[in-house]
């Protein structure tokens, strides 16, 4: 069967400039209770580096990352005490060179204004062999350097996330768990650069192509 994909509004960014952000906010689910942090095996298991093992007292230590790409650095502060569960598998994955020579597969310039990446399969659809709960979705925003996670519902949290790189409307159901710091300008020269349209007006491939080189961790 194929795959489910891994869709930041699939369907609503697809709606006219405007209507996206309307028909959402008036469709979109309450947004799902705090759970515990248990990474579920899950199905597909792309470039397979484990599954993690929740450790709170690792989870609370504060980091930055650093994504290295051909278009420049993007560097972020992970929300620790905000979405611990989300950043230590993020961690886990960066840790295990995951990200590594990947692409970024989507860019969105109408209704909402993201860069997607993550998924090493670059289709969409990939995923790292588990999935965990939402966080830190209680009055969430995503203003313009915002990370947050892409899923394929409540609960679906894998391995692919997207920077938000002018200010956005979603309703509160992308886990938010990093701030940009540095290289919000290379989002936007991105953004600049235009996508192919093949998802829809305004939603598709970026045309400036965005590899992630390496990703580095620093604490602090």
């Amino acid at each position: 069967m194929p795959r489910k994909p891994y869709a930041l509004l699939a369907a609503a960014a697809l709606l006219p400039l405007g209507a996206a952000t309307q028909a959402a906010a008036a469709t979109a689910p309450p947004p799902a209770q705090p759970a515990a942090c248990t990474y579920t095996p899950a199905v597909p298991a792309d470039n397979f580096k484990g599954i993690p093992v929740f450790d709170p007292v690792k989870a609370a230590r504060p980091y930055r990352a650093t994504l290295r790409t051909n278009q420049g650095a993007i560097t972020f502060r992970a929300l620790t005490d905000k979405a611990p569960c989300t950043t230590y598998s993020f961690k886990f994955l960066a840790q295990h060179a995951y990200f590594n020579h990947t692409h970024c597969h989507r860019l969105t310039t109408k209704g909402i204004f993201v860069l997607q990446c993550g998924d090493p399969t670059g289709t969409g659809s990939g995923g790292p062999g588990y999935s965990f709960p939402d966080e830190n979705l209680a009055g969430a925003t995503y203003p313009a350097g915002t990370v947050a996670m892409a899923n394929a519902g409540p609960n679906t949290n894998g391995s692919q996330f997207f920077f938000v790189w002018k200010d956005t409307k979603l309703p509160p159901a992308y886990t938010p768990f990093g701030k940009v710091t540095g290289g919000l300008k290379v989002l936007q020269k991105i953004a600049a650069g235009g996508e192919d349209d093949q998802n829809g007006p305004g939603d598709g491939f970026p045309t400036l192509s965005v590899n992630i080189k390496r990703v580095h961790l620093t604490a602090g």
